[in-house]
């Protein structure tokens, strides 16, 4: 009997059923609309935090640099001896890049903390590298003044001319170098990149002279697999040739930590601590622990790196989590209201009806469960046309697929880029890296996920309860009266 009557008056009350369906199918589209907009920005963004920081890492810990000491410019010095004309020289120094060092013990007392997964230590390096030569200049004697000139009370000549040409053509080449522990290859600023030529690190290889680069680097380079790249006077086979998933590489080469260390002749030591919690949701919390336990070390998380980031990407983001968030709790409630108004409105229309199967026996209770009955269906109905309003505005977008750009500010973290760094000098490692005037275009897609749709589901059966209470409330306190004194 329920079924029957209710299936009788949703089609007899069609017009004012599709108005409630539509109302609330327009809020739900929205919802899904912004929910699946955020989502896509929520994925732009970590793509954008990736080429900051290695796939999986959560935070990075490093020691802040010192102040060069006085008398001390903290710029490198070269020196070069005297040789033959036309001779080339060449010196280069390998520095540690940014942060002070720290000791390698340091990833174990990390390791150690409550929260963290796993942990791995990286040492930052930057290479100049000064090469050339000098030319000695030619004397060209005067032959206006007779080619001598009277000296003093000797009466000796000297002769009278002057130096032409000579000098010196020195070129200066700077790149980055990153000392990666090759036991622990999946955490860190490398898997941030993907191997596309060659291979990468063997756990063999601890102290191997081997090296992986960057794809832009090698083809700046014109570095094929098997050549051999020299620093500091060593020679490394290129076993790999890697291209970062997005923005620039941590480093232009990569070597063995302990390569690095060598390098640098800095023995133990690292710059940078890449750290994996066991929790995403605990964060903040083995940020605290750390920081409290590790005393002078600096904690960054990629929430932080996050705050960095400006442009297209970063106002979008802000305004689809926070106008498009309100505008949508603001069209459903306005459904809501609307819908459940025009229940009782249409309860109002129904007195003589209600009275009537009142008189006949029907309880409150029962009249009450054939409104709110009604009410649900009609926010079912609109819940699948908000669905499928709201899977189609997603899929324009993603069809559209709009450019947004994200400005990866100086502050980011501090750091140096892998690029960057081969054109000068950054404040900071690869995992936390500086891009001031780098922009990365991100296309902005919006996926819809299965907890969307369960959400829109919920706010449909919301939708009609809502409004079921109302009308329900209302037909509730109707007596037979009512209906008698509407019979003309």
């Amino acid at each position: 009997m329920f079924f029957t009557y209710l299936r009788r008056e949703l089609r007899r009350r069609r017009k004012a059923a599709l108005v409630v369906a539509s109302g609330l199918a327009l809020g739900i589209a929205l919802v899904i609309v912004v929910n699946s907009v955020s989502s896509g920005m929520n994925q732009a963004q970590d793509k954008v935090l990736q080429s900051l920081y290695g796939l999986g890492t959560d935070m990075t810990v490093t020691k802040a640099a010192e102040a060069p000491k006085s008398g001390e410019t903290g710029r490198p010095r070269f020196e070069f001896g005297a040789k033959d004309d036309g001779d080339e020289q060449s010196s280069d120094r390998v520095m540690v890049q940014g942060f002070q060092t720290l000791a390698s013990s340091t990833v174990t007392k990390v390791a150690g903390q409550k929260g963290v997964a796993d942990s791995v230590g990286g040492l930052s390096l930057q290479v100049m590298k000064v090469s050339g030569e000098f030319k000695r200049g030619q004397f060209k004697q005067d032959q206006s003044g007779g080619g001598m000139r009277q000296g003093g009370s000797g009466g000796s000549g000297q002769p009278q001319g002057r130096v032409e040409g000579g000098g010196a053509s020195f070129d200066v080449n700077s790149y980055s170098v990153y000392g990666t522990d090759v036991a622990k290859l999946g955490l860190g600023p490398l898997t941030s990149s993907k191997v596309t030529k060659g291979r990468t690190f063997k756990v063999s290889e601890t102290d191997a002279k081997v090296a992986v680069a960057d794809a832009s680097y090698a083809k700046e380079k014109k570095l094929a697999l098997g050549d051999t790249v020299k620093i500091k006077s060593v020679k490394y086979k290129l076993i790999g040739i890697a291209t970062p998933d997005s923005g620039d590489a941590a480093a232009n080469l990569y070597v063995p930590l302990k390569q690095a260390q060598t390098l640098a002749d800095a023995k133990n030591k690292i710059t940078t601590v890449y750290v994996k919690a066991t929790d995403s949701q605990q964060i903040s919390a083995v940020k605290s622990t750390i920081q409290k336990n590790i005393s002078g070390t600096t904690v960054t998380t990629s929430a932080d790196l996050a705050d960095t980031v400006s442009g297209s990407l970063s106002t979008a983001s802000n305004l689809a989590s926070n106008v498009g968030k309100w505008l949508s709790i603001a069209v459903l409630v306005a459904a809501f209201l609307v819908a459940g108004l025009l229940t009782s409105s249409a309860v109002s229309r129904r007195v003589r009806e209600f009275g009537t199967l009142k008189a006949l026996g029907w309880k409150s209770g029962r009249v009450t469960r054939q409104v709110v009955g009604e009410a649900v269906v009609n926010g079912l109905v609109g819940g699948v046309l908000g669905i499928a309003v709201g899977l189609a505005g997603a899929y324009v977008v993603t069809a559209i697929s709009p450019t947004l750009t994200a400005q990866l500010g100086s502050g980011a973290g501090g750091g140096a880029r892998g690029g960057g760094i081969g054109g000068g000098m950054g404040m900071g490692g690869p995992g936390m890296r500086q891009s001031a005037g780098k922009t990365l275009d991100i296309a902005l897609s919006a996926p819809v996920s299965a907890t969307t749709i369960t959400l829109a589901v919920g706010l449909a059966v919301a939708g009609g309860l809502i409004a079921g209470a109302f009308g329900g409330w209302r037909a509730s306190r109707l007596r037979p009266a009512d209906a008698l004194r509407r019979v003309e």
